[in-house]
């Protein structure tokens, strides 16, 4: 992870340490981050981040007196990271939980779904899923596949049935038997197509979910913090799980993400077994990014 971001970081640090050694002017820190800026962009960090990144710097780094070293730079570069950076934590505190899970097709959702209910059966949870994706084809069997192996029991409807139905006999069959969390799978939609997003909302507005999770794609990197943007503003999103991190060596969307939305990330997808989603911790992040000190 982070591999092409990690040397590029390592490359303007130096590049960097150079111009600091003596009083740095605002022109000259301008003159400076520029390729460092490229650098960012090149690794998918937005543009938002790039300039969170490029003020922090600057108002460390300008006018100083000499002697400001790599170890300085990169404390600077820490500092900033971890205000840009977001973790969170999944707090199950009501019976049954009703989690709502949204994203485009193909970013592993119903996969990601099957990981978080792995993990909490491993903390003694019990899990009833809800197939409210009725169109795609094939993602009922899918989810069913994942409750078979799980020992979960899956809600179903038909294809092209109401998924905010299949929703709510999924929350009433876990009130009925005692079920502490609800993990509801939706269609993926492109967060531009306005009838989809219409009848997400009304599987929110039926679900009225405790925690709506957006599960993203960390190698389509700009696009994935855009998609969680806009389903943020058209749906409401509490948390984030970014998948495929394990493969994702500019580790742009993982930077940018929690930042543009101010939701934090809450796990990452690190491989395709059930156990590997891991919970996001910047402080790991920050010292893959920068080292140790």
């Amino acid at each position: 992870m982070f591999e092409f971001l990690k040397k590029k970081l390592k490359e303007n640090i130096k590049k960097l340490k150079s111009k600091v050694e003596r009083k740095l002017t605002e022109k000259e820190f301008e003159e400076a981050f520029f390729p460092f800026e490229i650098s960012l962009l090149e690794n998918n960090v937005s543009q938002e981040v790039v300039e969170r990144i490029k003020e922090g710097l600057k108002k460390e780094l300008v006018g100083e007196k000499k002697g400001r070293t790599s170890r300085r730079i990169k404390s600077s570069l820490k500092k900033v990271f971890d205000e840009i950076l977001m973790e969170g934590e999944l707090k199950i505190d009501k019976k049954p939980f009703v989690i709502l899970f949204v994203g485009v097709n193909g970013v592993g959702k119903t996969t990601a779904i099957a990981k978080l209910a792995y993990l909490l059966k491993k903390k003694g949870l019990s899990c009833v899923l809800s197939a409210s994706d009725t169109f795609r084809a094939a993602s009922i069997e899918q989810l069913e596949k994942h409750g078979e192996k799980l020992g979960m029991r899956v809600i179903k409807h038909q294809y092209g049935a109401d998924g905010a139905a299949v929703a709510y006999d999924a929350i009433e069959y876990a009130k009925k038997h005692g079920i502490d969390v609800v993990l509801i799978d939706t269609a993926g939609r492109m967060h531009s197509n306005k009838n989809l997003m219409d009848e997400l909302r009304k599987i929110k507005r039926v679900a009225k979910p405790d925690y709506t999770i957006f599960v993203g794609d960390a190698l389509t990197g700009n696009d994935a913090v855009e998609q969680a943007r806009r389903f943020n503003e058209e749906v409401g999103i509490d948390g984030i799980i970014l998948t495929k991190a394990d493969v994702d060596r500019k580790g742009g969307a993982v930077i940018s993400v929690s930042y543009v939305t101010k939701k934090p990330v809450l796990y990452l997808g690190v491989g395709q077994d059930y156990k590997d989603l891991k919970p996001f911790r910047k402080e790991k992040i920050i010292e893959m990014l920068c080292g140790k000190d």
